[in-house]
């Protein structure tokens, strides 16, 4: 890891993402900056069972799981408090009016924008 990479020692982080490459990719950045990566899980259902059994620090979520836009999982996180950031290939103005003021990172992004995006976070 470059000696300018934010540690992410100790924090527990939830990936939802369902392109393997994508997932895999993140996970093993997450990793290599010291986080516990819960996941990744390719589906909201997946994760939000998760949520129930694991503490989550952050989460990083894919909006299409692939049938489509689903936002049921950043609602959950939302509701419990949980900071969390948009992995997405969607624009700020295709996102509900009340999750536009949330993090995104626009994909493709590379392991060093991600580590800084979640280290942004908390």
């Amino acid at each position: 890891m470059m000696n300018d990479m934010p540690s992410l020692a100790g924090r527990r982080i939830l990936v939802v993402e369902d392109d393997y490459y994508l997932a895999s990719d993140a996970s093993n950045w997450l990793k290599r900056a010291g986080a516990h990566v819960i996941g990744p899980f390719s589906s909201a259902d997946d994760a939000c069972r998760a949520l129930e059994e694991e503490a989550v620090d952050i989460a990083v979520i894919d909006i299409n799981l692939g049938s489509g836009p689903t936002y049921r999982l950043a609602s959950q996180l939302a509701s419990d408090g949980i900071p969390f950031m948009f992995a997405t290939g969607y624009d700020e103005v295709a996102l509900p009016e009340g999750f536009r003021d949330r993090p995104r990172l626009e994909k493709p992004f590379t392991g060093s924008q991600l580590i800084h995006a979640v280290a942004r976070l908390g």
